[in-house]
């Protein structure tokens, strides 16, 4: 057992930061420090690359309601948003004017082709406007920001320095560029204009975690805190509490 934010920051070699991860079923920004995970400052949002998969689907159908759309399998769709789809830097802008489109066309099976326009960056949006898909809570670069404004003052500059992306929906072209410039908007619209979060966005930050896993694994420390059958059949559930706790 062992923290997600914690191995996608050893991933990367760092024991303190702030890991700002948006996988498949949920995104998380959540502070580490010194190999500790801060659940008090820790922050979820219920949108992640599931939730854009279909509404990826919904802005097909939008479009164009083929009754083929809709027979599309989540997969084909998955593949289709990792292909296609990007983060816009502008999202107003960029909607209002269709010459800063970026049409594509993917064909289907069975021969039927169909144009993506402003559904590829339409896409993504809803991670950092989750008010598209009609929730109230704030998008990811102020949930990391809440992250960073929760953890001590002694601690932030220092967490700030090594903000650690992590997960297959971070992958996006544009989504470093936007976290980065929205979550320096933030920090100067609450006063915190000295503060420069510094971004850490490696190309493997999809499998972040597994890698980080691996690591941690391979250290004589961790494996010290195995827990055998043997022990936990003696100590029973109490057992995984003493250890991780």
């Amino acid at each position: 057992v062992a923290s997600t934010a914690l191995l996608a920051l050893c991933s990367t070699g760092a024991f303190s930061g702030l890991a700002v991860e948006a996988g498949a079923g949920v995104c998380h920004a959540t502070p580490v420090y010194a190999g500790h995970s801060w659940h008090e400052a820790t922050f979820r949002l219920d949108i992640a690359g599931s939730t854009l998969s279909r509404y990826l689907r919904d802005l097909l159908v939008a479009t164009c309601p083929d009754p083929s759309l809709r027979a599309l399998p989540r997969k084909a769709i998955t593949q289709l948003k990792k292909r296609c789809c990007y983060v816009s830097l502008d999202f107003e802008g960029d909607l209002r004017n269709s010459d800063r489109h970026h049409p594509v066309s993917f064909c289907l099976g069975n021969g039927c082709s169909f144009c993506l326009s402003s559904e590829r960056f339409r896409c993504p949006e809803p991670i950092f406007q989750p008010s598209l898909l009609g929730q109230a809570e704030p998008g990811l670069p102020a949930l990391a920001f809440q992250a960073l404004q929760r953890v001590p003052a002694t601690l932030r500059t220092r967490l700030a320095d090594t903000v650690v992306l992590a997960g297959g929906s971070t992958l996006f072209p544009g989504f470093t560029e936007r976290l980065e410039m929205e979550l320096e908007a933030q920090c100067r619209r609450h006063g915190y204009g000295a503060l420069r979060p510094h971004l850490v966005a490696k190309p493997g930050r999809g499998t972040a975690v597994w890698t980080g896993g691996s690591m941690v694994a391979s250290l004589r420390s961790f494996q010290q805190r195995w827990i055998t059958r043997a022990m936990y059949q003696e100590c029973g559930s109490r057992l995984v509490h003493e250890v991780f706790n």
